[in-house]
């Protein structure tokens, strides 16, 4: 039997090549999610990856030497982005380099809050769903089982994920560095996902003296707000009562902003002058960027957050390159494990 080597080929788009609002056309649903695969089974491809989360998207796939422009193709299709805007951030990254790359996104290294541990999860999630899928195989199978463990060994074993680094507590740290203690500050959180619990724990872990939780579905804002002795609203009730509050945190799924300049504007007056933070975690964007420029308004989006996890990046630079370089070896050998497994017909 002739076994030869496969071709792998990561595409990404991500911070290090879209702005956030670029990014934000690039948030897949899951219908378009199932669209991507079936065409991805049309073009013949039967080992595949996506990734879709506020700050990446990416495609890890293994097929002939055509892998790539197949996979374009369905990521275009499905996602209905132009060609031209997807193509001016979208990078392809072949063979080991895509493995190496791959290792690195699970461990934190490529975020843009560098050795955040959310990305392991989001990652996890998106081959589980292939798994089901029954778009992995031999190649795609080896490479993430061997990406989660090496990036379980780099955060035991080094110092890259240094200070907790996670958005909910990220975010509490640009609200202290503002208001100094939180033990006289009240703050409405918008959504209730993942990042919005992550939030919240945050937030009343560090004593915050008032924290209520908004949804869409009030009953999600309740369980949420109950959890953590918090408020709960509906998110119409929270947007007529945000004046309120000192801190405003979005992190809903939107289509559109939440919070336009007249609207704070309006907020501000009802709270004589006093000012106000906003902390957009949407991708969408929750609050418009022109808020901005309103008087007494500060706003901080996502870029904001990543300045400010890496402030003390420099602190832990020598980690960061200690796991990068124990990692690219973990990458060669798993990259050289799924070569020797690798059988076309078995696929």
């Amino acid at each position: 039997m002739t076994i030869s080597t496969p071709t792998l080929v990561a595409l990404s788009a991500t911070h290090h090549t879209a702005g956030l609002d670029d990014r934000a056309s690039f948030s897949l649903t899951p219908e378009k999610v199932n669209e991507f695969y079936q065409l991805i089974r049309e073009q013949g491809l039967k080992e595949a990856v996506l990734l879709t989360t506020c700050n990446r998207l990416e495609v890890y796939a293994v097929g002939d030497e055509a892998v790539a422009l197949h996979a374009r193709t369905a990521l275009l299709k499905a996602s209905g982005i132009e060609a031209e805007k997807l193509d001016l951030h979208l990078r392809p990254i072949p063979g080991l380099r895509a493995v190496e790359h791959l290792f690195d996104v699970v461990a934190g290294l490529d975020s843009q809050m560098v050795g955040e541990a959310e990305i392991a999860g989001q990652v996890k999630e998106a081959y589980a769903d292939a798994l089901a899928r029954g778009m992995t195989s031999a190649v795609l199978n080896r490479i993430f089982q061997r990406a989660f463990q090496a990036a379980a060994w780099a955060r035991t074993h080094t110092g890259i994920s240094q200070g907790q680094v996670s958005l909910g507590n990220v975010t509490v740290d640009l609200v202290q560095r503002v208001f100094g203690s939180l033990k006289e500050t009240r703050v409405l959180v918008l959504g209730t996902g993942e990042v919005g619990r992550q939030v919240v724990q945050a937030l009343v872990s560090r004593g915050v003296a008032q924290v209520a939780v908004a949804s869409r579905t009030f009953e999600k804002a309740r369980q949420l707000a109950e959890e953590f002795a918090g408020a709960s609203l509906s998110l119409v009730d929270a947007l007529h009562q945000a004046h309120n509050h000192d801190v405003i945190i979005g992190c809903a799924t939107v289509e559109r902003a939440l919070l336009a300049p007249e609207e704070i504007k309006t907020m501000l007056e009802q709270r004589e002058g006093r000012p106000i933070l906003l902390v957009d975690l949407g991708v969408p964007r929750n609050f418009a960027r022109e808020n901005r420029e309103v008087e007494g308004t500060y706003l901080c989006d996502l870029d904001d957050l990543a300045a400010v996890a890496n402030a003390n990046l420099n602190a832990r630079l020598a980690e960061v390159q200690r796991a990068r370089e124990a990692l690219a070896e973990k990458a060669a050998r798993a990259w050289g494990a799924a070569n020797q497994l690798y059988q076309p017909e078995s696929l």
